[in-house]
Formats: structure tokens, sequence, C-alpha cells
């Protein structure tokens, strides 16, 4: 989880432009080709992408930038105590 890749993300990235490289990214990792290493590296990318975009979602629905990484990072943390 990196704070500072979502927010980098979300202010540089639409929607689309996230959502299509997500696209790439599962189908790439997909095939068999791909390593077990590398595929983890995709995953983490993948999860960075999830994360910025919730983050943006949230600050486009009229969250501050600051409380939207506080609400994305305490419910991924509650998420992970569960």
């Amino acid at each position: 989880m990196k704070l500072p890749v979502y927010k980098n993300l979300q202010k540089n990235c639409s929607f689309e432009e996230m959502e299509n490289a997500l696209t790439v990214l599962e189908a790439y990792a997909e095939s068999p080709a791909v390593k077990e290493d590398e595929r983890d590296a995709i995953g983490e990318i993948i999860s960075n992408i999830c994360g910025a975009i919730e983050m943006k979602s949230l600050i486009e629905n009229g969250m501050e930038e600051r409380d939207a990484a506080n609400h994305f990072m305490k419910r991924v943390l509650g998420s992970i105590d569960r």
C-alpha cells in the first residue's frame, strides 16, 4: 500500500485511463508465460491503481484529498485486521 502512488495516480490520470491500465495488466498477468514474481509485481501495481480509483472517487464526491486518503487507509487497515 503506497499512499504517495495513489495520490499521484488520482491527480494525473482519469478514471478511464486507470481502468484501461487495469484491463491490460490483468490480461498480461493471466498469460501462462508470466513468472510468479512478475505476477506478484503486477498484483501490487493493480492494487495501487485500485486504491487510486477509490481515492479519486472519494475526492470527486466532495471529500478533501487528505480526508480521502485517511478514510481509504483506515478502510484497508480495518479489512486487514479482520
